[in-house]
C-alpha cells in the first residue's frame, strides 16, 4: 500500500511538473507570437510612413511640382497661387503621367494576385518591372553610371535587372537636373520683362521704384495672353514621352 501510494504520488507529481513545462511553453509560444505580430505592426507602420516618400521620388511629381515653383517665382506670384493648389495640381498630373504604368502594373500583377494565380512574391516582382521600366527612360544615363558606381554594380544595366536602390537615385537627379532645365526656359522671358522694365524706369529718373511692382501686371499679361499654365503642363507630358 505504501508503494503504491508513493507512486501515485510520484506520477501526479511527473503530470503537474509536465503540465507546468507545457503551460510555460504555451506562454512563452504565445508571448513570441505577441512579439512577432508587434514587430510586424512596427515594420507595416514604418513602410506606411515612407510610403508618400517612394511615391514622390519613383514617379512624375518632383519633375511637375519644381517646374511648377520655378513658374510661380518667375512670374512673380508668389502669393497669388497657394502651394497647396500647386501641390494638389501635381498630384492630379502625376496620376495622369503614370496611369499607363498604373495599368500594366494592376493587369501583370495585381489582377493575377486577387485571382490567386500567383503569389505575393512574384506579384512583387512583377508589379516592379513597369515602375522600372518607366524610371530607367526617364533616368540620364551620366546620372545612372554615377550611382552604378557609387554602388559597385556590377550587373547588366538594364530596368529588368538593375536594382531599384541604385536607379531611385539616379531617377530622382535626373528629374531635378531635368526640371532646373525646363525652369531656366520658363525664367528668360520674364527676366526679359523685368530688364526691359528697369531699364524703361532708368532712362526716366525713377529709380526708387522698384521695377518688379511695374513689371508684375506685364507678367501677368504674358501668361494670359499665350495660356501659359497649358504650355508649361504640355510641354511637361511632352517631356516624358508623351507616356
Amino acid at each position: 500500500m505504501k508503494k503504491f501510494l508513493t507512486r501515485v504520488i510520484a506520477l501526479i507529481n511527473f503530470i503537474l511538473v509536465f503540465e507546468c513545462f507545457k503551460a510555460e511553453a504555451m506562454v512563452n509560444k504565445n508571448l513570441d507570437g505577441f512579439v512577432n505580430q508587434n514587430l510586424e505592426l512596427m515594420v507595416f507602420l514604418t513602410l506606411l510612413t515612407m510610403l508618400p516618400m517612394l511615391i514622390i521620388m519613383t514617379t512624375s511629381f518632383t519633375r511637375i511640382i519644381v517646374t511648377f515653383s520655378f513658374l510661380k517665382n518667375a512670374s512673380g506670384l508668389q502669393n497669388a497661387v497657394p502651394g497647396v493648389v500647386l501641390i494638389g495640381l501635381s498630384i492630379m498630373l502625376t496620376f495622369f503621367i503614370m496611369m499607363p504604368v498604373g495599368n500594366r502594373i494592376n493587369n501583370e500583377a495585381i489582377v493575377p494576385y486577387m485571382n490567386k494565380e500567383i503569389t505575393s512574391k512574384e506579384a512583387y516582382e512583377r508589379g516592379i518591372i513597369p515602375l522600372k521600366d518607366f524610371m530607367f527612360k526617364q533616368t540620364r544615363k551620366e546620372d545612372l553610371e554615377l550611382f552604378v558606381d557609387l554602388s559597385k554594380y556590377e550587373g547588366e544595366l538594364s530596368a529588368k535587372e538593375i536594382p531599384m536602390t541604385t536607379l531611385m537615385p539616379a531617377f530622382a537627379l535626373s528629374e531635378i537636373k531635368t526640371s532646373f532645365q525646363i525652369g531656366f526656359l520658363i525664367f528668360i522671358p520674364f527676366l526679359v520683362i523685368d530688364m526691359v522694365v528697369a531699364s524703361i524706369l532708368m532712362s526716366m529718373g525713377m529709380m526708387m521704384v522698384s521695377p518688379a511692382i511695374i513689371s508684375l501686371p506685364f507678367k501677368i499679361l504674358l501668361i494670359v495672353l499665350v495660356d501659359g499654365w497649358k504650355l508649361v503642363i504640355k510641354s511637361l507630358f511632352l517631356s516624358f514621352g508623351g507616356v
